[in-house]
């Protein structure tokens, strides 16, 4: 059934229609068996205690020990997801922000009792350790283990962990400063659109507005919303600040050579990879540069200016897709990865994975969440009349699948996958959506819009992303070599990162050297760069799933089904793509150049 809403009614979630709804049954059947779950879980987790202390013992202790710990975190992933499920249902039903908080509180505790099993692993002496991994008692474990051990030399003795966690919320606490200052504290005033209407100016509807065609309404929108972060600078380049020595304390603390390889360890990414990324990208800027003439040039512009670069050069495609059609043509366009991954994922999307349109009080946005062993639930809040929500139900796909496959072919301790190969299968399956509506669009107008969308994404995802991680960079070196991190520090940086990426055909407004500042990733730094490095990978490899034929397409769903069990690049290796390597960036690089010639083509 199709349903449709519209900003004036939003229908309650008791009159959405139950097949357009998750069924969460298969995680609990009701509040009664989620309270049961959950008074399993309060009564097993004090048993940690019993086991402190008897980690070096033996290699079938240590093996207790994790499988206790186990059982325990199946168990909380199995109600935190409940949780976290009902909670985006209706984040104003007060059972569900009553239970989230109890969850929450209980997770402490036992955060509090798990607190001695690292360090207590990283005290076995090496030979005692190397004969624990031969043991039989082991086997299962042995990936785990390995990559807990690789943090021996950064983990400190157990009563100077217990002090570096207590003080974490007062180190941490520019995030809290950063976040009460920009969503509580700043009012951003009332704008006037060309038909007198009054518009609440926000956070959350800013970008919006720069999508509007209203040249002025996006001109006052970008001067009213950077004139708040402007009189609040020296208190967001506080933060900013604190946050960056934050980063080079704790990395100084447990002995990384830097706050940049402190983030990056856990994944086992050389700083190579990092450098490599910024070092492509920034030999190619010009490629990005012609792209801002074009838009200029569509737009008619004289000069084009950061509030003109959302705007669509496309007007987007009318029509209509319901629901179901949109499985058909994403599992259509998924058809080269064979039956068994798309006869999956129909089947799931169409056996209520999805949680599928807007309700009141329900999370806006999209998102896929799984726990192991149950189904990788999607919530969107699905229009049918807006076709990027195709490409979204695309996305939120590939996440769900990656996760199905990955719990299908590997043990709880070895299928979650890092944030680093998170995004890879779901922008590939926008790429091969992408591609194949692009190889059937017969109509002029479709295909400007389908260019337009794919450069806006690979803009927005690749190079900005990029000129993101080049800042944190160059901030965090600035602190470890002892320089000053003042607000003109920020702004200089930053500027110069403006005028590099944004060329010098393009008039860059002052207030703009303050965007640093609003950025809520610089405040928890190093992660933006696997957005550009997510989608470099997922670009080579559906140019190898479509070129390759079996053998790639078995290495890109052995990509899948491997989880976390190695590490990031190792794993993109085996699937046929190379990280270390300048080839993945300067694919996407050559991708993006080719969509912005053939819309030239179709628009000038």
């Amino acid at each position: 059934m199709t349903t449709t809403t519209s900003t004036a009614q939003i229908p309650a979630r008791a009159d959405i229609p139950v097949e357009d709804t998750w069924d969460l049954s298969r995680l609990f059947t009701g509040e009664a068996e989620y309270r049961q779950a959950l008074e399993k879980l309060k009564a097993i987790y004090p048993q940690l205690g019993e086991k402190k202390g008897t980690l070096g013992r033996s290699a079938q202790d240590l093996r207790n020990l994790l499988e206790l710990e186990k059982e325990i975190d199946l168990l909380s992933e199995r109600l935190g997801h409940y949780v976290s499920l009902k909670n985006a249902e209706d984040s104003s039903n007060t059972a569900n922000l009553a239970r989230k908080a109890e969850l929450s509180n209980l997770f402490t505790r036992i955060r509090e009792a798990t607190a001695f099993i690292t360090p207590e692993i990283q005290q076995i002496p090496d030979e005692e350790f190397t004969a624990f991994l031969q043991d039989p008692a082991l086997d299962e474990w042995r990936a785990a283990l390995e990559k807990i051990r690789r943090f021996r030399p950064h983990t400190l003795s157990e009563a100077e962990e217990r002090i570096l966690a207590s003080g974490s919320t007062a180190i941490r606490g520019h995030a809290e400063t950063f976040s009460q200052l920009t969503n509580v504290d700043m009012k951003f005033g009332v704008l006037t659109d060309s038909e007198g209407r009054s518009i609440a100016l926000s956070q959350s509807n800013y970008i919006a507005l720069l999508h509007q065609p209203d040249r002025t309404l996006r001109r006052s929108a970008f001067e009213q919303f950077y004139q708040e972060f402007q009189d609040h600078q020296y208190t967001l380049a506080s933060a900013l600040a604190s946050s960056v020595r934050a980063d080079v304390f704790y990395a100084r603390v447990r002995r990384y050579p830097s706050a940049r390889a402190a983030s990056l360890f856990a994944d086992n990414i050389p700083v190579s990879v990092y450098d490599t990324l910024i070092e492509t990208v920034r030999k190619h800027l010009a490629v990005l540069h012609e792209y801002y003439d074009l838009r200029k040039q569509v737009l008619k512009l004289d000069e084009l200016h950061q509030y003109d670069t959302f705007v669509p050069l496309v007007p987007p495609v009318k029509g209509r897709h319901t629901f179901e059609e949109a499985i058909d043509l994403v599992c259509d366009a998924l058809a080269p990865l064979g039956s068994e991954y798309v006869d999956v994922l129909r089947n799931g999307l169409r056996s209520r994975w999805v949680d599928r349109y807007e309700s009141k009080g329900k999370r806006s946005g999209a998102f896929s969440s799984s726990s192991y062993g149950n189904p990788p639930y999607i919530l969107m809040n699905y229009k049918p009349e807006v076709f990027s929500d195709v490409f979204t139900l695309s996305h939120e796909a590939g996440h769900s699948m990656h996760t199905w496959l990955a719990q299908k072919h590997q043990r709880f301790q070895d299928y979650g996958y890092p944030i680093f190969l998170a995004e890879v299968a779901s922008t590939f399956n926008e790429e091969l959506l992408t591609r194949y509506m692009l190889e059937r669009a017969e109509d002029p107008s479709l295909r400007a819009y389908l260019l337009d969308r794919q450069i806006e994404d690979i803009r927005g995802t690749f190079f900005r992303q990029t000129m993101f991680a080049e800042f944190e960079k160059k901030i965090h070196q600035i602190e470890e070599e002892g320089g000053p991190l003042t607000l003109d520090t920020f702004s200089s940086t930053y500027h110069e990162l403006l005028v590099s990426y944004f060329g010098p055909r393009f008039t860059l407004d002052p207030q703009l050297d303050v965007e640093c500042l609003r950025i809520p990733h610089f405040y928890s730094a190093f992660y933006v760069y696997k957005y550009a490095t997510g989608i470099a990978a997922a670009i080579s490899l559906a140019q190898c799933v479509r070129q390759g034929g079996a053998p790639a397409v078995g290495a890109y769903l052995g990509f899948l089904k491997s989880g976390g069990v190695h590490y990031p690049l190792d794993t993109l290796r085996a699937a046929g793509v190379d990280m270390e390597t300048p080839e993945p960036i300067e694919q996407v690089v050559e991708l993006f150049g080719r969509r912005v010639q053939e819309l030239r083509r179709l628009l000038l």
